[in-house]
Order: C-alpha cells, then structure tokens, then sequence
C-alpha cells in the first residue's frame, strides 16, 4: 500500500524473493510525497530533492539484473546547498575537504580544531548508526539494548546541537553543522545526536540531483516492479488492512474490493496505518490513545512557482535562515501558531536540468517549517498572506525581480499533508526523531500488533529521508519470509 519511495523499494525486493506484487496508491500517479505537478510547461517536484546514498538505489536496480547509472543521470551537486544567514553573509557547503575548511575558517577561524574534531565525531555516528544499525530490524528490546553502550558511548543521548556545540563556538557555524534534523522533521535542539551521521552521509557519498527530477526515479522503481512482473493500481484507496486470527490477509478498498494477500506491506503514514487502517480491537501496542500522544513532526508549507526569467547565481539548494534560529524552531514544535518570521529552503531544479521549466525559465520551490495541524492556524485563510510574506522575502533578499517573473503558482499547506498524503495531524515527516521515538521506541518494521504486517517509510525504523525509507524497504529481507515459506 503505497508508492512513494519505501513503497516501491519494498516491492523490489519482496519481487526479487519470488512475491507477486501488487502496489496500491491512492492517487492518480505513483510517488506518495515524492509526487510530481506539472503545469504551464515547469515540472516541479512535490517533496524530496536531496538524493543521498546512491548505492542503495545501485542495489535495488542490480535486484533486477539492470545498472542504475545506465538508466538514470545523477549529477553530483557542488555545493551541496548555500546557507544564507541573516546578516548576509553565506557559507557553501561542499564535499571538498579542503574547501570546507576554507569556508570555516572563512568564517569562524577560531572553531578550525574543533571543527576537526566534530567530523571524527560525526563520522564515528556515521559508522555506527548508519552503516551498522540502519538495517538492524530492532524487533525486540534486546536489539536495542546491544546499541546502547556504542550510542551513549558517542553521545546519543545529546541533542545534535547540543553536540555540536560541545566543538564549535560560532553560531553560524552551529546552525551550519547541525540544522540537517530539519530535513527529516527533527528539531535541531531535541532530535537525537546520533543524526549527526547525515553531514558525514553527505560527505562521504555526496549530494545529488537526477535528470529528470526525483520524479525519475519514482518512474524507474515502477518500471523495476513491472519488469519484475508486478503490478501498479492508482487510485486505489485503502480502507481497511484486513485481519483474521491475528494476521493480515489483504485489504479492503473503499470499493469495497477486497484485495488478498499473503503479506501486507504499508507504506502510508506509520500513525495513519494503525490509526485509521487496523480496528482497534486488533492493537494492543498503537493504541489511538499512544498515537494521540506521540510527538509528530513539523510540518511544510510549500510554494512551488516558475518564472519566465532565469536566477542563474542562485544555486540548485539554498537554505535561506531568517533573524531568530532557536526561538522560531522552538515555536514551531510547540505547535503555539504561525510565527511572524521564518526560515527558508529553496530549490531550484533547473540550475541542473533546465528542462523543468520551459526555455529561459526557471522552476523553484521554496520550503518554511510551520507547525503541524495541533497548532491553532486556518490554512484556508493563512495560506495566501504567508506566501506573500515569503515572495517578499524571497525578493529582498535573493530573488530580484521576482514579482514581475511569477508565471504560475501552486502551495502546499498542512492540510493537504493531512488530505492528500494522509498524514496524520498534517506532519510532513510522521514521528519526531527525539530518541524516544528512534530504533524499537518507533513503530517497527514488523508489526507488533499484527502478523504478517509490515511497514517501510518516513513513519517507521530508521526514518524519514530518502535514505532511510529506502534503508526501511531494505530491512524487510530480514523480517519478512520467503514466499516459498508461505505457500
């Protein structure tokens, strides 16, 4: 159940063990969060632009005896984005060694050492919570409590700015080191330092664009499951995981077609799936009462737009931060309403491939963390004022012009993170990665609720980006049985 990137992943691999695959998405195109809208010629893609962890795409692609890099152009970006800080100064982000210490010691000569310093440590987080616990299944408390002494022994149990302010003093250069749990729905300030690993992900396998857009790689990973011998239905929405003796046999659509299946993969939001998807008499672990009181992720306000004019010196990725760092994330957490200020990510696709948008023109994104649906906030009416706060801003500082370019238009609020992607309470990422809710706190690959269940995706173990739904797609050769074993 599912299309976006954990989903197809999963259908990979159960495909290359011998499963006979049927994918379920709800909308009219594959991509979950990784949608695609297309008008007025600009293609914009609807959510993750940052490819990291190549290889993981390399081994979904070998599965099916075909060469990513064959079939799909992946640039290698450089810088990997440019932080814009609010007294206008930047600092361009690079996996060029030499050149990021430059940039440092550009800006904060004095933190060179300790700068040093934080990337052995990083890169010792890398090791063990990437390279050795992202596919680790953590089906029991005993998986967890073999981590512990290696996670508590690199400081884990640290927020991530916490850790890196132990080794560098700037400001600036915090925020640069340690602002990535925003990519994933964490806050800086509560997310668990062993997300430190995602600027030595960076480092070590770079960042990347695909032509095409990430939309590409939705359709290659659809073209994988069909070559394998899989299906793909659209608009094929889930009503009810189906359940007998404890098991999972299939689900319902809200046709009221009921859908077979030896094994049950979900792909939708891990709260959505036990929540709304599984009667409560099934649940003993997702209980509504312990999803009510799980912290959430933030969520996205989005506007996509094109121009008919090109910014050819603003790059593929620009974080654009406004006057307050810790205050606005703080407020955004806490769910208190829409603060005056905000903090920015711009994307704009065609510094790489220009034919996201029509000849002479350029196709943008731009990103602001707001609050999730517990925030008191009428999208309906706050929508259009807060885009025009963010073109003006957007104007000011980096985009000259920008109001007389606007060609065409879209947003994308909470609330279509809650109708359209149904996530719950609108969180764009599912469960805040606060340690508590990291590895077996989160909601496991292998159900705990429900035999023969099985969820991949941002919602569940390790979590939210690119990396690790893929990362959770790989975990099910572990949990999930051959399909010999089932017939």
């Amino acid at each position: 159940m599912g299309s976006g990137f954990g989903g197809l992943a999963a259908a990979v691999r159960l495909g290359a063990r011998g499963y006979r695959v049927t994918v379920l998405e709800r909308l009219a195109a594959p991509g979950g969060r990784a949608e695609v809208h297309r008008q007025d010629g600009f293609t914009f893609d609807a959510g993750p632009t940052i490819v990291t962890a190549p290889h993981l795409l390399d081994e979904l692609w070998a599965l099916c005896g075909r060469s990513f890099a064959a079939e799909v152009d992946l640039r290698a970006l450089d810088p990997f984005y440019r932080l814009v800080f609010a007294d206008g100064g930047h600092l361009d982000v690079s996996g060029d060694a030499a050149r990021m210490r430059a940039e440092v010691a550009r800006i904060a000569p004095a933190d060179l050492a300790g700068y040093d310093r934080y990337l052995a440590h990083a890169d010792a987080m890398f090791r063990v919570g990437f390279q050795q616990l992202g596919t680790l299944p953590f089906g029991s408390p005993a998986d967890m409590a073999r981590v512990l002494p290696a996670l508590l022994k690199l400081s884990g149990w640290r927020s991530v700015h916490g850790l890196v302010s132990r080794y560098v003093r700037d400001e600036r250069l915090r925020i640069a080191l340690g602002f990535h749990p925003l990519f994933i729905g964490g806050s800086p300030f509560t997310a668990t330092a062993v997300l430190t690993l995602i600027s030595a992900l960076e480092r070590r396998f770079g960042v990347h664009f695909p032509i095409g857009g990430t939309g590409r790689l939705v359709t290659g990973l659809v073209d994988l499951v069909r070559h394998q011998g899989g299906t793909l239905r659209c608009r094929a929405d889930v009503a009810e995981i189906t359940v007998a003796d404890g098991r999972a046999t299939g689900v319902r659509l809200a046709t009221g077609e009921v859908i077979p299946a030896a094994v049950v993969v979900s792909n939708a939001d891990a709260s959505h799936t036990y929540r709304t998807l599984l009667r409560a008499t099934v649940r003993r672990r997702w209980t509504d009462r312990r999803i009510d009181r799980a912290r959430q992720s933030m969520s996205l306000f989005v506007w996509y737009f094109g121009t008919s004019r090109r910014f050819n010196t603003v790059p593929h990725h620009t974080i654009l931060l406004g006057p307050r760092y810790k205050g606005l994330i703080e407020d955004i957490f806490a769910a208190r309403g829409l603060p005056d200020d905000f903090s920015l990510y711009l994307h704009r696709p065609t510094a790489t491939d220009p034919d996201l948008a029509p000849p002479g023109c350029d196709a943008f994104y731009v990103l602001a963390p707001v609050p999730n649906l517990d925030a008191p906030i009428d999208w309906t009416t706050a929508a259009e004022p807060f885009r025009r706060r963010i073109a003006a801003a957007l104007e000011t500082r980096l985009l000259p012009g920008l109001s007389a370019s606007v060609v065409t238009s879209r947003v994308t609020t909470p609330l279509d993170f809650a109708g359209r992607q149904l996530a719950f309470k609108g969180a764009a990422f599912g469960l805040e990665p606060v340690l508590t809710q990291c590895a077996w706190f989160r909601p496991h690959n292998r159900s705990e609720d429900v035999d023969r269940l099985y969820l991949v995706g941002a919602g569940t173990h390790p979590g939210a980006g690119i990396p690790g739904v893929l990362s959770s797609a790989k975990i099910l050769d572990q949990v999930v049985p051959h399909a010999d074993a089932l017939r």
